[in-house]
């Protein structure tokens, strides 16, 4: 299998901070990575360090078989950073039409506009744009040059539901035809819908790097939802979590935990019990939520 990225003992260190530490990754060809993290745990670091856009206080990258500070390396990947500014007086088509000089054989503008859902916005000013218009030209714009491999931060961050999946089609079709995407997000159900690997970081750290499935395997947790209980002190919790009347409790041991519901003769309304989500399996890891963040 093709390596088209990889780190080894990868840190960056910002004074007495440590963003990134000894992080050693393999990316291959045709596959889409999911970057997952809490606030604060490293993601935009190790993206730029890929990318180029910082330098490693130690460890070596290699993007493309090259250094992605270089030119010709840059010239195979594409990058959608987190904060993105757009020349307002540019209509969107000037926008694709600089970009796609840059490179040798860019993808055509109507096809590229087609597939991220932007050809009504062809002939407008960006500065006209809603932000979230703005992020679908951004993430557009990465996809121009025929790129190898893809970085996205957070590409979908303030956009509608709509536009979110006309993103991800966009990706999908990308992903289909042979190219490689690392994308970082904070919503859970993205990385679920288009990651075939998921690598959550925390602290600058690597805590597991594997598919979905296998991670939400690997956590061994049930979700059991009860709904109007007043629930007394119970063991063998790992987290619960309250939203209105519902209450969600992530347990190793479902049978343990209704042993002592029904011999504490706890009332309630009704009772759910299911796998855990890869959003359960995060929070088992890092003991957070999934935010938004760096």
């Amino acid at each position: 299998m093709t390596v088209l990225a990889r780190t080894i003992g990868l840190s960056k260190k910002y004074g007495d901070h440590t963003a990134v530490d000894d992080v050693s990754l393999e990316i291959p060809a045709g596959q889409v990575l999911g970057l997952l993290g809490p606030n604060g745990a490293g993601k935009t670091t190790l993206i730029n360090l890929l990318v180029g856009l910082r330098r490693p206080t130690s460890g070596t990258v290699e993007v493309c078989g090259g250094d992605p500070r270089d030119e010709a390396t840059r010239r195979v990947i594409g990058v959608t950073p987190q904060e993105t500014a757009l020349p307002t007086n540019w209509r969107v088509k000037e926008l694709v039409d600089f970009v796609s000089s840059h490179f040798a054989d860019p993808v055509d503008r109507n096809e590229l506009l087609d597939r991220f859902g932007l050809t009504s916005m062809a002939d407008r000013q960006a500065g006209s744009l809603s932000g979230g218009q703005q992020r679908r030209v951004a993430v557009a714009l990465a996809f121009a040059g025929r790129p190898r491999l893809v970085f996205l931060d957070e590409p979908t961050t303030g956009l509608d539901v709509e536009a979110r999946r006309a993103l991800w089609d966009g990706i999908r079709t990308f992903h289909a035809d042979g190219g490689s995407v690392v994308l970082t997000s904070h919503y859970i159900e993205e990385i679920e819908a288009l990651a075939d690997r998921v690598v959550v970081v925390d602290r600058g750290t690597v805590l597991a790097d594997d598919t979905v499935a296998s991670m939400r395997d690997k956590v061994r947790l049930k979700r059991i939802t009860l709904t109007g209980a007043r629930l007394p002190h119970l063991t063998g919790i790992s987290t619960t979590e309250c939203d209105g009347d519902r209450t969600h409790l992530l347990t190793p041991d479902v049978a343990g935990v209704l042993r002592q519901l029904v011999g504490l003769d706890v009332a309630f309304d009704d009772i759910e019990i299911a796998s855990a989500s890869l959003e359960d399996a995060f929070l088992a890891l890092t003991g957070q939520p999934v935010r938004s963040g760096r």
